[in-house]
């Protein structure tokens, strides 16, 4: 019969079921903020043409959010047929030498600390319950959390980017003239503090330096793309 068993911290679970998806969306949303941020004050230091400037982080807005849903689809259907040909591996391991996959999984537990006798016996009663399970957990390292979803990943982070990356657009929209650039900056560092503290938060990680981690890094952007953008205008001037 089945046992069930209640947590010994329901009001504080484990948060390490949501990394997958929370990177994804924390990635691209930083991503959207920091380059499409970036790229405007980068343009605005070389043209003083609003309409350029506009355009250009438009364009990018979109070709950022496609590219990294692409990349994230890639890089996670990659992930996911590593996967399945460990699971595959397995069972043909577990079919071709029962015997010798059994031995296998009493050494994993010896080097766990277990005595022979208690290593063995674990073994054999993980093997009855479930080969499988017990193999890709404990010899391969393969968990139920860490199933790759290429879909999830690449809406997560394409939808992310998008969502993100109109947050300086807005600002560059509505700033007055000769005021992008200023109005971007201040406008990006508020929302990398503010998704800094989210993405900790969500994670049960330290808050402050996370905020601080996301902020220098988009400044650090916005700065070395000012810096190009500064230079492009000195020569054209």
């Amino acid at each position: 019969m089945d046992e069930t068993f209640a947590a010994t911290h329901p009001d504080d679970p484990h948060r390490l079921g949501r990394s997958h998806w929370l990177r994804a969306a924390v990635l691209g949303a930083t991503d959207g903020i920091v380059s499409i941020s970036s790229l405007l004050i980068g343009v605005a230091a070389a043209v003083s043409t609003a309409d350029i400037v506009l355009a250009t982080g438009l364009a990018g807005l979109v070709a950022g959010a496609m590219s990294i849903a692409a990349s994230e689809y890639v890089s996670v259907s990659s992930q996911a047929d590593i996967e399945r040909a460990e699971i595959m591996r397995e069972q043909r391991a577990l079919r071709d030498d029962p015997e010798g996959e059994l031995a296998e999984m009493a050494a994993i537990y010896r080097k766990r600390g277990l005595s022979r006798a208690t290593a063995e016996q674990v073994a054999k009663e993980l093997t009855r319950s479930g080969a499988l399970e017990a193999h890709l957990r404990d010899e391969v390292g393969l968990l139920a959390l860490h199933a790759a979803s290429p879909r999830r990943a690449a809406f997560a982070s394409g939808s992310a980017f998008a969502c993100a990356g109109l947050l300086p657009l807005a600002a560059a929209l509505f700033a007055s003239a000769g005021f992008i650039v200023p109005s971007v900056l201040v406008a990006t560092l508020i929302a990398l503090l503010a998704l800094g503290a989210l993405g900790a938060w969500t994670g049960g990680a330290p808050v402050p330096s996370a905020m601080i981690r996301t902020a220098v890094w988009g400044a650090l952007a916005m700065a070395a793309t000012f810096a190009a953008g500064s230079l492009v205008s000195g020569f054209v001037g």
